[in-house]
């Protein structure tokens, strides 16, 4: 059976039949607003700074503090330890310049053959897997977008994230283009996305521009499918939540560089859970035929799942179903913002628990996601009082699962950590104990130009390595 990872959820399709679901009206079809070909990223020049700034939070609409109720899938004790050694590098940061100048700085990385790509909130960096020498970067990540004119090119405003596309062999970026300053946004607001024209990640790329003429495309999330690339954001007109926006970008024009088209729903609800994430494909074993890509959100008390399928002849006939609503244990959030202690200060960090974390600290396995979607194991990973959050998790080829995350405490500096399970552990439970890839030496007190700040983060990565298909690469923060 196939098997993909949609956050931190893992999938199992397998074949039962339903109720149909109510659709939502036709897809918005939006053609690219731009497209070329670039030249090799090798020998483009680093574009400027933008200059140091901290990301608004944008204002969600309150929801309890989870389902008020006892969890009973806690695992209130850390497994022996039996994970093996991580092996680590430095990534954007510590002396790598340009350095990180923003806050959060959503660290997330993608593997790929012979390449790994690691993308700060407005920096990235191609680091080679043998030996983690760096071949590009890090520089601004609009570089990836110099000589392309407009928006893309001009602003560098984060937000980015980048994913391998093992079934293409290629690299993709996605990247808004949303201010023209601090506070002041751009007309025409741009989604930018870069694929590669080969799969090595420092060549050429085939570039696209979308224009928005209404929502401001907050917390976009990038996912390969092999009927399309994937993408969700949260929409805020002003300030106001406005709901979430599901789009199907057309892979197979991208890939052979060609003008380009994206189809979108846009919910009509701000009681749409915020922060969907699309199904994202782990392995080489691709999805059944026809299957559709999976959207999820998080609400108090179940998981929302909606199924996207697009028909790029005719896009009238394109879906976006749902939402299914599953039901998930009782369990209390960390918090909405700001709760998580840090040794040396009283300042304490956004736990962004209202969130699916991308790509959790906890976790549900969803069985059935296409027909009767059903959770088939969940956790809550919690074995002592050290917060643990900006969780990420990935399944391998043998459905052993990798969770990589931050933890702090009034007592340590946040740090990096990861724990896993293997197919014989007990449901619910990672059994394999808890590693530490570092210690951090620093707490967050403030930033230097916004002053007092509690933002970390906002999400890490987990990535499954395509050649064997068992090795793990992570990326996150911390401070030194």
């Amino acid at each position: 059976m196939g098997l993909l990872v949609l956050g931190a959820v893992a999938l199992v399709p397998r074949s039962k039949l339903v109720p149909a679901q109510a659709a939502s009206p036709g897809p918005e079809v939006e053609a690219n607003a731009h497209h070329d070909t670039s030249p090799p990223l090798r020998d483009i020049p680093p574009a400027s700074p933008s200059g140091r700034h901290a990301h608004a939070r944008r204002p969600l609409p309150g929801s309890p503090a989870g389902n008020n109720g006892p969890d009973p899938v806690v695992q209130s004790a850390a497994a022996p330890l039996a994970m093996p050694a991580a092996t680590t590098f430095e990534g954007v940061g510590l002396g790598l310049s340009p350095t990180v100048d923003s806050v959060p700085p959503d660290p997330n990385g993608s593997v790929g053959l012979t390449d790994f790509v690691e993308v700060t909130n407005e920096s990235f960096a191609v680091f080679r897997k043998s030996d983690h020498a760096v071949l590009k970067g890090p520089v601004r990540t609009n570089t990836l977008w110099s000589g392309f004119g407009g928006g893309c090119e001009a602003h560098d405003d984060g937000d980015a994230t980048v994913k391998y596309d093992r079934l293409a062999d290629r690299w993709v970026f996605q990247q808004f283009a949303v201010l023209v300053k601090p506070l002041v946004l751009a007309s025409p607001l741009l989604v930018c996305v870069a694929v590669s024209v080969l799969g090595n990640p420092t060549g050429s790329y085939h570039r696209y521009s979308f224009a928005l003429s209404t929502f401001f495309p907050d917390y976009p999330k990038l996912a390969v499918w092999p009927d399309a690339y994937y993408m969700s954001t949260d929409s805020f007109s002003g300030l106001g939540f406005s709901g979430a926006r599901a789009c199907a970008l057309d892979r197979t024009r991208m890939l052979s560089g060609l003008s380009a088209t994206r189809q979108c729903f846009q919910t009509t609800s701000s009681a749409t859970p915020d922060g969907l994430l699309p199904s994202d494909l782990d392995g080489s074993v691709s999805p059944p035929a026809g299957s559709p890509a999976f959207f999820v959100g998080f609400t108090t008390t179940v998981l929302d799942l909606w199924k996207f399928h697009v028909d790029w002849t005719t896009p009238a006939n394109s879906t976006f179903t749902g939402p299914a609503a599953i039901p998930v244990a009782a369990f209390t959030r960390a918090c909405d913002s700001s709760c998580v202690p840090q040794l040396g200060t009283t300042r304490k960090l956004d736990a962004l628990g209202d969130l699916t974390m991308y790509r959790l600290a906890r976790w549900y396995e969803i069985r059935s996601p296409a027909s009767a979607p059903w959770v088939f194991q969940q956790g809550t990973y919690a074995p002592d009082s050290t917060y643990r959050w900006m969780g990420s998790i990935a399944m391998d080829k043998s459905e052993n699962m990798a969770l990589g995350f931050s933890a702090s405490s009034s007592s340590i500096n946040p740090g990096i950590r990861y724990t896993g399970r293997l197919p014989g552990d007990p449901f619910g439970v990672m059994g394999q104990g808890e590693g530490t890839i570092i210690n951090g030496t620093g707490s967050q007190f403030s930033h230097p130009t916004s002053g007092a700040l509690d933002r970390w983060g906002d999400y890490t990565s987990m990535a499954v390595d395509p050649t064997d298909d068992c090795t793990f690469w992570y990326t996150n923060e911390y401070l030194a």
